[in-house]
């Protein structure tokens, strides 16, 4: 198993894409190269990074790609609030992907604060 299959926070991005995936499924699909793309690649972007700072060779260079991870969350927070907004989603979908989003922000934040101390 490679290193970044062990960690929960992964896993737990992984299935977030999947869900961001099937709730902007419902998107207009003039939304196709616009507000859905740049979701679901902001999305993919999240466990994409944290498998490429998993491989890394030292913890700081991890950490900066939790850096990018944890931006790419904020980025999807973002982009969920203009689909909510835009009733592209509503509120029940709404509530249940920025739950996730928050969720592996967290988890991010936890394992880039215990990266740090290992550091130290």
């Amino acid at each position: 198993m490679r290193p970044h299959e062990n960690l929960e926070v992964w896993q737990k991005a992984v299935e977030f894409v999947v869900l961001i995936y099937k709730k902007t499924k419902a998107f207009p699909s003039d939304e196709k190269f616009g507000l859905t793309s740049q979701l679901r690649r902001a999305a993919v972007s999240i466990p994409a990074n944290i498998a490429e700072g998993a491989a890394r060779q030292s913890d700081k260079e991890f950490l900066q790609f939790l850096a990018i991870a944890q931006g790419s969350c904020s980025e999807v927070e973002t982009e969920l609030l203009i689909g909510f907004k835009l009733e592209y989603l509503d509120q029940e979908n709404y509530r249940e992907l920025k739950t996730a989003a928050d969720s592996i922000g967290r988890m991010l934040v936890g394992l880039s604060k215990h990266l740090k101390n290992k550091l130290k």
